[in-house]
């Protein structure tokens, strides 16, 4: 049985789809599991050894992304996040079982439509995800292995990181700074700049402040704030696999809630993640697919006395890691 997964927005989000994958693949390892992404997600579907063939929807016409469908012969697909243009592209690839979400007008291009009301939070992202794929098989395991994505070449990666930044020490803290637009809460770049000094102080550990490959600016910001200590500064250019291989290797990655904290959590890093104080953006939602163990989650408050007071303690927290 050829089997759609359908996922093709941020990276985060797409991250929140692999569970689902999984799960479909193990149902039946006869299955063919083709997952149709985005072009940032290409390369880390590509290393999951449970997707057999990747399709990218580059935004280009709707035929092309027709002809791309019809071309893997799918028997049925799931469509975890919809929107009008991959809808409509399944139903005129004559995709003959169609199962999505019943959200939004899309939905009238699917003959299966289930109801799960994602806005009242009753479960994580990737927990409605899961769900959704009872809908192919109703006796389905939504059991999967934790890491889910694992390297072969990890460590390799990481003494040749070690070796370029002569880092003597022998674990790694890392923090994200940034957060990519997707994001509802974060830390200002004063109050990173305690937290960072605040694990220096220990003496313990190598910092390495982490950027993706459009973060310059940012990536220079920090530089002249951090001039006088020890740390490494990590501008991402060698893609996003390299990534996720290199942050497998490290005791902590610090963030907010953003696409690297959930590739972080993806291949069995410890978290320290902060959310916004809201339901909808809260670690109730968008906790990552990590065991959950590893995870620690800090609802940053919008009320600045509040803030200030879980940022204090969060302080005190580094301080003794």
């Amino acid at each position: 049985m050829n089997i759609l997964v359908v996922r093709t927005d941020k990276l985060g989000d797409f991250i929140t789809a692999l569970p689902a994958m999984y799960v479909l693949k193990q149902y039946n390892k006869q299955n063919r599991l083709i997952a149709c992404v985005a072009p940032l997600n290409k390369a880390l579907a590509e290393s999951c050894d449970f997707i057999d063939e990747v399709i990218v929807d580059d935004g280009g016409s709707i035929w092309s992304l027709v002809k791309k469908i019809k071309s893997a012969k799918i028997d049925a697909s799931v469509t975890l996040f919809s929107n009008t243009r991959v809808a409509l592209a399944q139903f005129l690839a004559r995709v003959p079982k169609r199962i999505a979400p019943a959200t939004k007008i899309a939905q009238i291009f699917y003959n299966k439509r289930v109801v799960q009301r994602r806005s009242e939070v009753k479960m994580a992202e990737f927990e409605y995800n899961l769900e959704l794929t009872r809908a192919l098989f109703s006796d389905i395991s939504l059991e999967y292995k934790k890491p889910l994505l694992s390297f072969e070449d990890k460590e390799l990666i990481y003494r040749v990181f070690r070796q370029n930044h002569d880092i003597q020490k022998d674990e790694i803290i890392a923090f994200h700074v940034g957060f990519g637009g997707s994001s509802d809460a974060n830390w200002n770049l004063d109050e990173y700049e305690i937290l960072i000094r605040e694990v220096i102080k220990q003496n313990r550990y190598q910092v390495v402040l982490t950027f993706g490959p459009d973060e310059k600016e940012l990536y220079e910001e920090m530089q002249n704030r951090l001039y006088d200590v020890d740390v490494i500064f990590y501008l991402s250019l060698e893609g996003l696999v390299y990534f996720a291989k290199l942050v497998s290797n490290f005791k902590l990655f610090v963030s907010t809630s953003t696409g690297t904290y959930h590739v972080a959590s993806l291949v069995g890093t410890p978290t320290m993640t902060f959310f916004a104080d809201t339901l909808f953006a809260s670690s109730k939602r968008w906790k990552s697919v990590g065991d959950a163990k590893l995870q620690e989650h800090f609802m940053i408050p919008s009320n600045k006395e509040k803030r200030d007071a879980l940022f204090k303690k969060v302080q005190e927290h580094l301080a003794t890691i």
